[in-house]
């Protein structure tokens, strides 16, 4: 018989501080509270929530480990699956996920599977623990182009396969979306994520950063020039989407990309920095993903007041239910089924506003969701002074241009099949690139996907 009680909370900073810095609100268990949390768990024979993971990671088995006091060898088991479990247990939708096909949500809360993984993962960092076991190198080498959650996925796992990994990474610092979309608050850039890279090195997986696949090197040179023997794209969907209202073109009006990149990576949040960065008295944040909460957020912690702008209702929402909850603690206004048609410019070419009509939900549409309709003559305006458009997001097509033979969907991703291989011989692809937006496990899953299939290819020849 398992503990019956309920699911233990997790300590957060108070909203009210948490709005005026850029700490982590959570601060996850501690020892006691994961192993009390742990002993919730039914340790299921056919355990659903291993199957809706994208990496497949073994959590029955992790979980007892950590029930038991045993977490250095709950991390071992985690580590084997998961490159990135530190920031998977932070900012993966588990809700949807392992979570949500955990027996005990059938009746009460399920176990806190993404908190014990964070815990596991925090502790073995904490305690200094790495796992380095890999086979010898086999003498052959895999380029990685992307050093995201893809990216990294399938170079961690070819290099325990024995493979010469180099991962080439456009901006100066690697970790893809890690290290520019998600905001300090939500995932802390020097303890976790610089740390889980580190993890990657200490594999043997060199990474080559400012480097511009289809600028500074090709895959063509990369293959014939360099001599790798297979290629992994993991370059992500980094290329902003705009409504094409009129008013776009207004000073001030900016992709939640260009914002949160500018605030992350670039460090704008911290006064020492001096990366320009402008948010006004009042922002108007457009789109109701995670992106669109995480640029809200960053928004109000930089001193505006900020209105979120969404055309479904709140039960639409696609961001996690969590952090739709912490921005409300934060205090961000939320205006629904409210689309904007125009933005305001002042006579020096400033955003002063946004014009907005009210919608209403129609039919539902080819996916299921109910469509959005507009009501006749029921626009108004928001005074703002920044608008951030937050619409999704495509890749860019630098390097399909400059490689024959990649193909590419109509909507300028990568073609290719379930196991990573695209179109050109040799060359396989993964995560938001194939797919477009979507999650860091989901784009985990895909790099681990692709390296066996990398293996597979090289093996053969």
């Amino acid at each position: 018989m398992r503990n019956k009680i309920p699911r233990v909370p997790v300590r957060e900073q108070d909203p009210k501080e948490r709005v005026k810095n850029f700490s982590e609100v959570c601060f996850g268990y501690n020892e006691e509270e994961a192993m009390l949390e742990a002993s919730r768990c039914l340790g299921c024979k056919n355990p659903a929530c291993v199957k809706d993971c994208p990496v497949n990671i073994q959590i029955p088995q992790f979980i007892y480990q950590v029930e038991l006091g045993n977490f250095e060898e709950a991390a071992r088991i985690l580590f084997t699956d998961s490159s990135l479990p530190a920031v998977c247990g932070r900012v993966c939708p588990q809700e949807s996920q392992c979570e949500g096909k955990c027996i005990l949500g059938v009746k009460e809360e399920p176990v806190a599977i993404g908190k014990l993984e964070r815990f596991v993962a925090d502790w073995s960092r904490e305690k200094g623990i790495k796992f380095t076991d890999r086979k010898p190198l086999n003498g052959k080498s895999v380029a990685v182009i992307g050093s995201g959650p893809a990216g990294i996925a399938c170079a961690t796992d070819l290099a325990k396969m024995g493979y010469d990994v180099t991962i080439f990474e456009a901006l100066h610092e690697p970790g893809g979306v890690l290290q520019y979309g998600i905001p300090e608050f939500r995932l802390p850039k020097e303890d976790v994520v610089k740390a889980e890279i580190d993890n990657v090195r200490s594999l043997g997986v060199k990474i080559e950063t400012n480097v511009v696949v289809g600028r500074t090197v090709t895959i063509d040179s990369l293959m014939d020039d360099e001599g790798f023997s297979a290629i992994f794209i993991g370059s992500g969907a980094g290329l902003p989407k705009f409504m094409g209202i009129p008013g776009e073109n207004l000073n001030a009006v900016v992709s939640a990309n260009e914002f949160l990149t500018r605030s992350n990576l670039m460090r704008a949040y911290d006064p020492e920095y001096e990366t320009p960065i402008y948010v006004g008295k009042r922002v108007a944040v457009v789109g109701g993903g995670n992106v669109a909460m995480d640029a809200a957020r960053t928004a109000q912690r930089l001193g505006a007041q900020v209105t979120v702008v969404y055309r479904r209702t709140e039960k639409e929402l696609p961001a996690r239910v969590e952090e739709v909850h912490h921005a409300k603690e934060e205090g961000i206004v939320f205006r629904m089924l409210t689309n904007p048609v125009e933005v305001l410019g002042d006579e020096k070419g400033w955003v002063r506003g946004l014009t907005c009509i009210k919608m209403e939900l129609g039919e539902p549409d080819a996916s299921g969701r109910r469509s959005p309709v507009p009501i006749p003559d029921s626009n108004f305006d928001i005074e703002t002074d920044v608008v951030i458009m937050s619409l999704g997001t495509s890749p860019n097509p630098l390097i399909a241009t400059t490689t024959p033979g990649l193909q590419t969907n109509r909507w300028d991703c990568l073609v290719a099949d379930e196991s990573g291989a695209t179109t050109r011989p040799g060359v396989f692809a993964g995560g938001d690139v194939v797919t477009g937006a979507a999650t860091v496990i989901l784009a985990m899953g895909a790099g681990r996907k692709a390296a066996e299939a990398i293996d597979i290819y090289l093996q053969s020849k």
